[in-house]
């Protein structure tokens, strides 16, 4: 069998999201997941140790939490510096909080896929667990002062049990204040290129030297547990492999690869919803000014037009009836005296019924207009026809209002002699 050792920080959708590590989401969404064997992944994280799905409690910190919280306890010095000096040189634009820094590509933990076999032949996942355990606590042993295991993840829910690890590299700067960087890191540690007559490049790099170093580590626990493991890797050192062995390692890391981004895709929306929340936080006071006027008007709308409305419709129909008794009362009209008063005292009886029936017809006008359905639908009309009007208006006085402003050097200037 093959173990594999997968490692990266980003894909095509930007930094993984340790959400799928942990399963912190909707798990109905993914077809490639085994609900019924998800309460039996191994979870552990560097603030509470091990744990399993199921008996995940409420204090339980997800594997994001777990993150956050460690770059602000050892990272916050040095970032805090950093944005005191970027305030000085007059670049606020450059401040950082720690959530964008857990989530820059050059700063993120990187993670690491731990893989022993394929679908086809695989071990038991308490064997895998034990070996990739064993490996990280070696790892820790020899490098830990500059790298720091954060969280890992045994998942059995898939086609193939595998451990998702996170870590972070670490090391002082200049004024002893630690922080998360790779490639200084490691040259504190002392990795080298592996090719020195070479210039530095994707393949020949520190990362690669420790890759290496980790990927012997790893390949030693296996054989301390009685596996026998394919000494060449599936992935680099591409000249000792055959075209068809080649080409299928591809194939597999692709497979690993897939599997990480296929959770990013699905599950990762932070970054959207924070760029939505941007949006809508700039658009905010437009939006409840325009709500408040459409609310305003639609309101009059529903008593003062309703009834102007109707009190016009009465003028007229009166005049109308007005007309109609008088023609019937002259001598126009060749009938009976008698018919004249019986037609008459009807026009009086029909005029009473006209103004009953219509105030029912405006009760009931206003009790539809009032109604949640209704007016949601009507306002949303009256709004979307009304709000480009209104920003228009509102722009013009924006503009009047910064023509008005001090002159911009003016006021420059008046900072400097402050200073």
């Amino acid at each position: 069998m093959r173990a594999t050792r997968h490692n990266g920080r980003a894909g095509s959708y930007g930094v993984f999201n340790p959400k799928h590590n942990d399963r912190e989401f909707d798990l109905d969404n993914n077809p490639d997941i085994n609900p019924a064997m998800t309460p039996y992944n191994i979870y552990w994280n560097c603030f509470q140790g091990f744990t399993t799905h199921k008996d995940k409690g409420k204090n339980w910190m997800n594997f994001h939490e777990v993150e956050l919280n460690y770059y602000r306890l050892h990272f916050s010095d040095w970032l805090d510096d950093q944005n005191e000096r970027h305030v000085k040189a007059g670049h606020k634009n450059r401040v950082k909080e720690m959530e964008q820094i857990v989530s820059n590509r050059q700063r993120c933990p990187e993670e690491t896929i731990y893989q022993i076999g394929n679908m086809e032949e695989t071990i038991d996942y308490e064997i895998l667990a034990k070996i990739v355990s064993e490996t990280i606590q070696e790892i820790n042993n020899r490098y830990g002062q500059y790298v720091t295991t954060l969280t890992w993840g045994l998942h059995v829910d898939e086609k193939t049990p595998h451990i998702h690890e996170r870590h972070v590299f670490h090391s002082p700067n200049e004024k002893g204040f630690d922080m998360p960087v790779q490639d200084k890191t490691l040259e504190m540690m002392g990795f080298e290129l592996p090719d020195k007559t070479k210039p530095r490049d994707k393949f020949n790099n520190r990362k690669v030297s420790y890759d290496e170093a980790c990927r012997k580590i790893f390949l030693e626990c296996c054989r301390k547990n009685g596996l026998e493991i394919e000494a060449v890797p599936i992935y680099g050192g591409r000249k000792h492999l055959e075209k068809a062995e080649f080409i299928n390692s591809q194939i597999n890391l692709k497979n690993q690869a897939l599997i990480i981004e296929n959770g990013k895709l699905l599950f990762d929306n932070d970054k959207l919803k924070e760029k939505q929340s941007e949006l809508e936080n700039k658009i905010a006071d437009e939006e409840t000014l325009v709500k408040n006027i459409t609310d305003i008007a639609y309101e009059k709308a529903c008593t003062v037009l309703v009834d102007e409305i109707v009190e016009k419709s009465n003028i007229e129909e009166m005049t109308q009836i007005k007309k109609l008794r008088n023609w019937i009362s002259s001598d126009k009209c060749i009938a009976p005296k008698k018919s004249k008063q019986f037609a008459i005292a009807q026009f009086d009886l029909l005029d009473s019924l006209i103004k009953k029936a219509k105030q029912n017809i405006v009760s009931r006008i206003k009790a539809t207009l009032a109604s949640p359905e209704k007016k949601e639908a009507l306002v949303k009309e009256i709004n979307d026809k009304a709000k480009p009007s209104i920003i228009a208006i509102l722009n013009q006085h924006k503009t009047k209002v910064n023509d008005n402003k001090p002159d911009k050097k003016h006021k420059h200037s008046i900072s400097e002699v402050e200073l």
